[in-house]
């Protein structure tokens, strides 16, 4: 069993940052395949940036590849999604998840756990 904590979001201008951190809790978090998600008003629930259980690989969506980064740090237990360059369509909900598994391309209803997803604003 595996639970996720997101926190960081905010309110931010267009052009700036913002850090998501995703806290897991149980012994195996570093056997999981991490992923971010996130989901706008009104919109289907979209892939953001994944991460390999190591850390050594990692796969993102076209409309964040060279904004967003994904990391993790498994003696702490935690995800990190930090997004540069924020755009007004960054605004959504944003949710961790986890999976047990090999490959980074996972749609979200093979994702085993989800947190409980924290709000990015972007104004423009």
């Amino acid at each position: 069993q595996v639970q996720l904590v997101e926190s960081g979001g905010g309110l931010v201008q267009a052009g700036g940052s913002l850090r998501l951190s995703c806290a897991a809790s149980g012994r195996t978090f570093s056997s999981y395949a991490m992923g971010w998600f996130r989901q706008a008003p009104g919109k289907e629930r979209e892939f953001v940036a994944a991460i390999s259980w190591s850390g050594g690989s990692t796969y993102y969506a076209d409309s964040v590849k060279g904004r967003f980064t994904i990391s993790r740090d498994n003696a702490k237990n935690t995800v990190y999604l930090q997004m540069n360059s924020l755009k007004p369509e960054d605004t959504a909900v944003y949710y961790c998840a986890a999976y047990y598994g090999l490959g980074l391309t996972r749609p979200a209803y093979e994702y085993d756990y989800w947190g409980q997803g924290t709000q990015v604003t972007v104004s423009s």
